[in-house]
């Protein structure tokens, strides 16, 4: 029996249940490359932690001034993308345990994701977290990603739960701000350390200042128990 409620929990994936950055930042940089932008950096990419993967395609484009369209670098991108996470995306063991946690005591949980469809599927399966995590939304389903609330309140649609009852887990400062937009709690476990202090992750309201590194599933289970809303 769950101590929590109508408690639903929706997780952001990319650098919240698995380290799939690095191979975003790989992707991305061998796409560049093609089209002879040969100095991306890992600080360039982490300008876009948690802005979906067509919104960092078309701010490439004006950018660095490519002349292919955004379709054309975008399907490039997932392509690349897509090979390198089938071959290895690790889930954050705590994280791992948190979903195994909540879906013991059978509180709903989805994805909400920048991602594409097939990038979502394609790491829930290979990390075996799609044996939990059967609801999934991707901004390319939405009219508008992070840090719109879309993805976070078209997530809670298909669970059938209410904004308010729902508690957002993420990684990223779009994402924290596109909770609060949403109406819902947010747990924050900033990818980019350096973003802890920003404005909108004062927002969150359990905020892991340390990142993944002092998350724990048991700490962030206890919170939610004592957080349950009061009807």
């Amino acid at each position: 029996m769950s101590n929590l409620g109508d408690t639903a929990v929706i997780f952001d994936l990319d650098g919240t249940l698995v380290d799939s950055e690095p191979n975003y930042y790989e992707a991305g940089r061998q796409v560049l490359a093609t089209y002879g932008v040969c100095d991306y950096t890992w600080s360039d990419h982490e300008r876009f932690v948690g802005i979906s993967t067509l919104e960092t395609v078309a701010v490439w484009k004006d950018e660095y001034g490519l002349r292919a369209s955004v379709d054309e670098i975008l399907a490039a991108k997932n392509r690349l993308y897509l090979e390198l996470a089938r071959a290895s995306t690790r889930a954050y063991p705590e994280m791992r345990a948190f979903v195994e946690l909540l879906a013991a005591e059978g509180v709903p949980t989805a994805v909400a994701s920048g991602s594409s469809p097939e990038a979502i599927a394609a790491v829930l399966a290979g990390t075996g977290l799609g044996a939990y995590l059967r609801t999934s939304v991707s901004a390319d389903e939405v009219a508008h990603g992070k840090p719109a609330p879309d993805v976070f309140l078209e997530a809670a649609r298909r669970l059938g739960a209410a904004p308010a009852d729902c508690v957002v887990v993420e990684d990223a400062a779009p994402g924290a701000a596109a909770a609060y937009a949403a109406g819902m709690r947010c747990i924050a476990i900033p990818y980019v350390a350096a973003q802890a202090g920003g404005p909108e992750f004062a927002t969150a309201d359990l905020l892991v200042a340390g990142g993944q590194a002092a998350f724990t599933a048991r700490t962030a289970h206890d919170w939610l128990v004592r957080t349950v809303p009061v009807a």
